[in-house]
C-alpha cells in the first residue's frame, strides 16, 4: 500500500473523528454517526483511487450509512477493498463513555472479506498465543492454553468482551477459573487488537460482536502478528437471509485473520474520538483541535502513531 494513500486515509479518519467528537455527551447517537458518515464520505471522494466498501455499516437503502457496495474516489486506480466504521461506538459518543474511534481498513481488490454486516463469534490473541486458540474449544481450555503460552498464571489473564447479556455465562466461566474480565459497553475493534499490543494489559478478546468489526480488527491483528478466529452467528433470521444472498451458506466455517484480510497489501487506520485501549480522543483547544491516530501498514509492518494539530481556520 502506497505511503501517500495511507496518509490520505488518516486525513479521512481525522475528519470523521473531529465531526463526531462535537457530539460527545449530546445524547444523540444518530447525529454523531451522521456527522462522522458525512465527513468520511466527503473525504474519501476526494482521494485519487477507486474504493469499494466490501463490509460496512449497512445496506444501500439505509442511508446515510456508508453501505456495503458503495464506491468512493475520483480515480480508476488503485482499485481497493474498504472495511469502514466512521464512528465505532456511537453510544459511547452520545453518552460520553470510554472508547470510540473512526476506522478504515483497506486492501487490494478481493483481499477483504465481502459480506453483510451481521454478527460473529470471535476470539483474538497476540502473537505468542496465536497457535493455541480454538473457537470450538471450551472457554476454560482456551484461557489455560493462552496463559501457558504467555507464561502467566490464570489470575494474571485479562479477557475483554462486550457487556452483553449473551456473554453472562462466559463471564461466569472466566471468573470461576480465576481469570479477570474487563467489560466494554460498545465496539470491539480496539479490544480485539489490544492483545497484539504489548502494553495493552489485555490478553484475550472473546464473545460475539459485529462482523464488520471482525474484518477491521483482523487487518491490524494480522499485520501485528496476532490471530483472530471468527464464525458467523446471525442473531436474526433476516441476517441469515442476507448472508445467503451474499453467497455465504456455511455458517460453521471458522475464519482466520488471513481469511478476513488476505495478503500484505493492507493498511489499518484509526483516529480516536474518545480515549480507549488503542488511542487518545479528540482534544479541543482554544485555537486548535488535536487528534491522535494510528496507521498500521502490511507491506512495511510498521506502526505509526500520528498526533495532528488542526488550526480552527483549516477545519
Amino acid at each position: 500500500m502506497d505511503r501517500n494513500l495511507a496518509l490520505e486515509f488518516v486525513r479521512v479518519t481525522e475528519a470523521a473523528a473531529i465531526s463526531a467528537a462535537k457530539w460527545i455527551g449530546s445524547g444523540d447517537k444518530n447525529a454523531a454517526d451522521g456527522a462522522a458518515v458525512d465527513a468520511m464520505r466527503s473525504r474519501l471522494n476526494q482521494i485519487d483511487f477507486a474504493g469499494t466498501v466490501v463490509i460496512g455499516e449497512g445496506k444501500k437503502d439505509k442511508a446515510p450509512m456508508l453501505y456495503t457496495g458503495e464506491k468512493f474516489g475520483k480515480g480508476k486506480n488503485p482499485a481497493m477493498d474498504l472495511a469502514i466504521d466512521p464512528l465505532e461506538c456511537t453510544n459511547s459518543v452520545a453518552h460520553g463513555r470510554y472508547n470510540a474511534m473512526s476506522v478504515i481498513a483497506a486492501g487490494a481488490k478481493k483481499t477483504l472479506l465481502n459480506a453483510p454486516d451481521t454478527y460473529m463469534e470471535k476470539i483474538a490473541v497476540g502473537q505468542k498465543a496465536k497457535k493455541v486458540i480454538d473457537l470450538e474449544a471450551p472457554v476454560k481450555e482456551n484461557i489455560i492454553k493462552v496463559a501457558k503460552a504467555l507464561g502467566k498464571s490464570l489470575n494474571e489473564i485479562t479477557v475483554l468482551m462486550l457487556d452483553r447479556e449473551r456473554h453472562y455465562e462466559i463471564i461466569k466461566e472466566i471468573r470461576k477459573i480465576g481469570a479477570r474480565v474487563r467489560l466494554i459497553t460498545d465496539g470491539d475493534v480496539a479490544g480485539a487488537i489490544a492483545p497484539s499490543l504489548e502494553d495493552s494489559n489485555i490478553d484475550i478478546l472473546m464473545g460475539t460482536g459485529a462482523s464488520a468489526e471482525a474484518v477491521l480488527a483482523a487487518t491490524a491483528i494480522k499485520i501485528l502478528g496476532g490471530e483472530i478466529l471468527a464464525r458467523f452467528k446471525p442473531l436474526k433470521d433476516e441476517h441469515t437471509e442476507e448472508l445467503k444472498k451474499a453467497g455465504i451458506y456455511n455458517l460453521k466455517k471458522i475464519y482466520t485473520a488471513e481469511d478476513l484480510a488476505k495478503g500484505k497489501m493492507l493498511t489499518f487506520t484509526a483516529t480516536g474520538i474518545i480515549e480507549g485501549p488503542l488511542l487518545k480522543g479528540v482534544e479541543f483547544k482554544s485555537n486548535s483541535v488535536i487528534t491522535h491516530s494510528i496507521v498500521i501498514r502490511g507491506i512495511s509492518g510498521t506502526i505509526r502513531y500520528i498526533t495532528t494539530h488542526h488550526h480552527h481556520h483549516n477545519i
